[in-house]
Formats: C-alpha cells, sequence, structure tokens
C-alpha cells in the first residue's frame, strides 16, 4: 500500500509520488527524483517547510521557533523532511518546479471522441497510451498540444482523476485553433498529447457546505470535482451548483448533472439561463438565484469558474452583500486559454506573455500608422505621460502599483488613440493586459529594465520619427515587461494560506 502525495509548486505545476507506508515526503521526492527545498534533514532549519492542504500525516520532530511555530503547526505548515503521510495528501511547495528540478509531465494517447454538444460547446476525450501515469487534482488543467501546428490551448478536464479517459468541455469558438482542428480535421485514433497538470483551482476537502458556480464550458472543472466527490462516497456536508448559460441550447451535460444529483443525497442543481426570450424556468444570472442559504451567513467554501464578466459579477455581488466566504476560489477563462486565480492572482506566465505580445504588436501597427505625424503638443503629452509612471517607481521597486498601472495605461493607450483608428482601439480595450498587472505586480516585485527609460526613449524615436529605432525600443520595453510580470508570478506569496 502506498499514499498519493501531490506537490503543488508555486509556478501551477503539480507532479504525483508515492509515498510508502512510514516513508518521509522527501525522501519518496528525492527517491522519484524531484528535488523539493531541503537542507538538514532534522528539523532543525525549515528550508522544507511546506503547507499541507489536505490529508492526514504525523508531523514528526522539529525544533520550535527554529524551524517553525506551533501557531504554522496548527494552520497546516509540516517540514516535509519529517512527515509521514497516513492518506494521500496536497502539500503546496514553496519553490517553483525549476528549483526542484522537475517540469511538467507530457502524456500522450488517442482520441476517442469528439462531439458537437451544442453551437457553443465541443466535448472530447483522450485515451491516453499509459492512463496510470496520469494523476491530476479534480478542477486542474493541461496544455493540449494541437495535432498538425506548434501551439497548445489549455483547458480544464471534465473528467474526474479515477476515469478511464481524460475528457474536456471546451468553448466552440469560430477561429480557435484546438476548435477548429475538432470541427474540421479531427478523426477518431489521432495521436494527440498535452502536459500538465496545472494550476491551483482544484477541490480542496469538504469541510462545511459548498457553493459551486458555473458558467458556459466553465462547468468543466465541477464535473470533474463531482466525480471525485461520488467516488469518495458522496459528501456530508451540502454542496450545490448554479450552472448559468446564455441561451437554452448553451444547457449540455444537464443529464450528467442530475445523475450526480440523483445518487448523491447532499448535491442539488439548479441551471439558469440569461436570454430573456429563453422557456427555462429559472432566467436571469448566477446572482440571481444564490440563495441566503447557499451562502450560510459567509460559512461556504464558494468555488466559481466562467468568463471574466461573470466572475467579476459574482464577486461584486458578495462585496455588495458584505458576505466573505470562509473559502473562495475562483477562476477565469478567455478566448486565450484559462486564467487561474485562487484567492489572489495565479495568473499563467503563458497568458501574460501573449497579452503583452498582442499589445506590442498592436502598438507598433498604431506607430506605422503616426510616427512622424504627431503634432508637437501631441508629442509633448506623450513625454509628459512617459515622465509620470517614474513617479510609481523607486529603487527598481514599485512604490504604488496602482498608480504605476493607471499611469501606465495612459502611456501606451496614447499612440493608439492617436491613430483614430476605431478597429485598433477596441482590439486594444480587449486586452488583458491591466487585469493580469492587477494580479501580479506589487511593491516587492523586482523590476526589469528601466521601465520610464524605456517609455522616454519611445518618446525619443517618434519625434525622430525613426521607426526602426522605435521597433527595436519597443520590442526591448516589451522583453522587459513580460520579464517583469514572470518574475511576480513566480515570486512566492506573502500571505498565509487559508
Amino acid at each position: 500500500m502506498s499514499f498519493q502525495i501531490a506537490l503543488n509548486f508555486e509556478d501551477g505545476v503539480t507532479r504525483f509520488i508515492q509515498c510508502r507506508p512510514n516513508e518521509i515526503v522527501s525522501d519518496a521526492s528525492y527517491r522519484q527524483r524531484i528535488n523539493i527545498p531541503l537542507d538538514c534533514r532534522d528539523g532543525v532549519c525549515g528550508t522544507c517547510k511546506s503547507f499541507c492542504e489536505s490529508g492526514d500525516y504525523e508531523l514528526g520532530d522539529y525544533v520550535p521557533d527554529e524551524a517553525m511555530t506551533e501557531d504554522e503547526e496548527e494552520a497546516g505548515f509540516v517540514l516535509t523532511c519529517q512527515m509521514t503521510p497516513k492518506s494521500d495528501c496536497i502539500i503546496r511547495i514553496p519553490a517553483t518546479s525549476d528549483v526542484a528540478k522537475t517540469s511538467l509531465q507530457t502524456f500522450t494517447g488517442e482520441l476517442a471522441s469528439n462531439d458537437v454538444l451544442s453551437d457553443t460547446a465541443l466535448g472530447f476525450s483522450i485515451k491516453l497510451d499509459d492512463r496510470s501515469s496520469l494523476g491530476f487534482l479534480p478542477g486542474q488543467y493541461v496544455n493540449i498540444q494541437v495535432p498538425g501546428t506548434d501551439q497548445a490551448r489549455s483547458f480544464s478536464f471534465s473528467s474526474g482523476p479515477g476515469a478511464d479517459e481524460a475528457s474536456f468541455l471546451i468553448r466552440n469558438t469560430t477561429h480557435g485553433v484546438l476548435t477548429t482542428y475538432l470541427r474540421d480535421r479531427a478523426k477518431p485514433g489521432d495521436k494527440i498529447s498535452f502536459n500538465g497538470p496545472l494550476g491551483s483551482f482544484y477541490l480542496r476537502k469538504i469541510e462545511r457546505p459548498v457553493l459551486f458556480l458555473a458558467g458556459g464550458t466553465g462547468l468543466a472543472p465541477f464535473l470533474s470535482m463531482l466525480h471525485k466527490i461520488e467516488q469518495d462516497g458522496g459528501s456530508e456536508h451540502p454542496i450545490h451548483l448554479i450552472f448559468g448559460v446564455t441561451n437554452d441550447a448553451d444547457l449540455v451535460k444537464v443529464d450528467e448533472l442530475e445523475g450526480y444529483a440523483a445518487r448523491m443525497p447532499n448535491v442539488t442543481v439548479t441551471t439558469v439561463v440569461a436570454a430573456e426570450a429563453s422557456s427555462h424556468p429559472n432566467k436571469g444570472y448566477v446572482t440571481h438565484h444564490m440563495t441566503p442559504e447557499h451562502l450560510n451567513d459567509g460559512f461556504v467554501d464558494v468555488y466559481l469558474c466562467g468568463p471574466p464578466p461573470m466572475v467579476d459579477a459574482v464577486r461584486k455581488y458578495l462585496a455588495d452583500q458584505g458576505i466573505e466566504p470562509a473559502s473562495f476560489y475562483y477562476e477565469k477563462f478567455s478566448g486565450t486559454g484559462v486564467v487561474s486565480e485562487i484567492g489572489e492572482s495565479h495568473v499563467k506566465a503563458v497568458d501574460s506573455d501573449e497579452a503583452f505580445d498582442t499589445r506590442m504588436a498592436l502598438e507598433l501597427g498604431a506607430a506605422q500608422l503616426v510616427v512622424g505625424k504627431l503634432s508637437t503638443e501631441q508629442l509633448a503629452e506623450y513625454r509628459r505621460l512617459a515622465e509620470a509612471t517614474g513617479q510609481h517607481i523607486k529603487d527598481g521597486h514599485f512604490t504604488d502599483p496602482a498608480g504605476f498601472r493607471e499611469s501606465n495605461s495612459a502611456f501606451h493607450l496614447f499612440p493608439i488613440e492617436a491613430t483614430g483608428n476605431a478597429v485598433l482601439l477596441e482590439a486594444y480595450r480587449k486586452l488583458l493586459v491591466q487585469e493580469y498587472m492587477g494580479h501580479v505586480l506589487t511593491p516587492s516585485v523586482d523590476l526589469v529594465g528601466d521601465i520610464t527609460q524605456d517609455h522616454l526613449d519611445i518618446v525619443d524615436a517618434f519625434e525622430r520619427a525613426d521607426f526602426e529605432a522605435l521597433r527595436r525600443i519597443v520590442t526591448d520595453h516589451n522583453d522587459h515587461a513580460k520579464a517583469t510580470m514572470r518574475a511576480g508570478i513566480e515570486k512566492p506569496a506573502s500571505a498565509s494560506p487559508r
């Protein structure tokens, strides 16, 4: 008999190890070539201090106040050099996967099924070459390599960790790379691969009532969670799921949801349709159907997954009602993939890079339209905006991240607005750059490069009407911005876990 231990790293990578009876976690990890932080091995230095999110264990001996405090022990912190699991466990490791000399695992298989569930949803499954090698936490996602392309897209499992095949529920977008493949080229038996698992949006131990809120294909992780809950024998606490969509036809997998509710007495489901013309008995948005019973005066764990407007609406609703759930885990997804946030932001570096690269492309396009055409007054205003960003930076750190985001946005928006091109402006306003920055940039993040000087150099190039120099400076500045974001994404959270 052995126990499965999920090691969650700061960069979103999750690796699973098998821990033998009475085996110390660090020994099991190193035996399986995952070098989690470790130094003294005697419970003295605290180098291996981590946080156990679920599971039973014996902590072992340690030096109080040196390795960790009794309050930390009570909160769930552990020393992996002393900890002996007595059940499956989930452990949050305070390091990136690179530091632990591990990385994402790649899994290969064949396309087993491919179904058009509605005009807005597709479902497909993969039969893996080695199913036993795949472990994940219900709610996590993987990066799926799109056959015939060099691109990958991120999607959450809709199947449970114990299912025979890996299944996914995704939005049927017109120009999506994966959806185009599934609609136009896919055939059973196609070779397909993905890497992961990733993400910190996953089911925790159920210790109180739970409210699941799903929007559209944000239903996927909840299907995985319900599968796991049933596999574990159900829940003694009530679980209510509200599934909201735009149109009647978007209500997919309802039979599956009703099946879980029928088999597990403490599980209930409400489906909601927003369209005014809908014939569905429950109309409106998910917030219209969140009753006081579901919120339980805040003594509830809320899990939320859906498009950004829905996530923001729910967060605003809870704030307006003065309700702070015992735990609140939420995940946003967009057309470019999944953006994970759990209590605090957990933005993925790949999504951040994509957003900044898109911003750069739009800015260079705008520059080609207006370079050499800005008036003296416009250039003076542009320089003022460049200088304004500097007042929020000191000694390589942000003194006022919110103020910086506002002034930085005004600077980058200026050439876009100067074009007078409505299409460019609309595309720019849809970027998630500001949102990502708001989640990631804090005073503790180390800036890469001199942001204000980059901005001033950009204005200088505009004044000289030197587009080639401008292209080089904008490209370098984009690299600095992406590196700064990565520094923030990879930085250990300062807040203690719940």
